[in-house]
């Protein structure tokens, strides 16, 4: 089965880019794959130290993750699945997708500030023409409404 990959984060563009992908999902028959990439300076401590915190941060994606999920189940019929890596995004992306030959499209958000898309969505679209599979970028400022009318 063909799987939308799209990463959860802390961002606000977040939200569209997991509505969409699951929209699509429910729509199209595929399912969607959720991606949360912990950054591994956040365990530059003691062991034991990083070892609390690294536990802590899956606790927290896991929470954040399910939030998402419930929706995806209730609201689409659309069972998520959850992948937690650590690394640098970018890297961490781009390698689950070269392993993951089920994954069929990148669902990235753009922010809607003024200081651009976001890190992702820049650092991810100048290595587009390397990735196996497209980048669908979706606007974090769509409304609900409009999202249900483009998927």
């Amino acid at each position: 089965m063909r799987k939308f990959l799209v990463i959860l984060d802390d961002s606000r563009e977040c939200l569209n880019a997991m509505r969409f992908a699951a929209m699509r999902a429910s729509k199209t028959g595929a399912g969607v794959e959720v991606l949360a990439v912990i950054p591994p300076e956040e365990f530059n401590h003691w062991i034991g130290v990083g070892d609390i915190m690294r536990e802590e941060a899956r606790e927290r994606i896991e929470v954040h993750y399910e939030v998402f999920a419930k929706w995806m189940r209730d609201r689409q019929g659309v069972e998520p699945t959850l992948v937690i890596r650590e690394g640098q995004s970018v890297d961490e992306i781009m390698a689950h997708i070269k392993e993951n030959p089920d994954i069929g499209v990148l669902v990235l958000g753009a922010g809607t500030d003024g200081k651009g898309p976001g890190p992702l969505v820049s650092q991810l679209s100048r290595t587009a023409g390397n990735l196996p599979v497209p980048i669908t970028i979706v606007p974090g400022d769509l409304s609900k409404e409009k999202l249900e009318a483009i998927t």
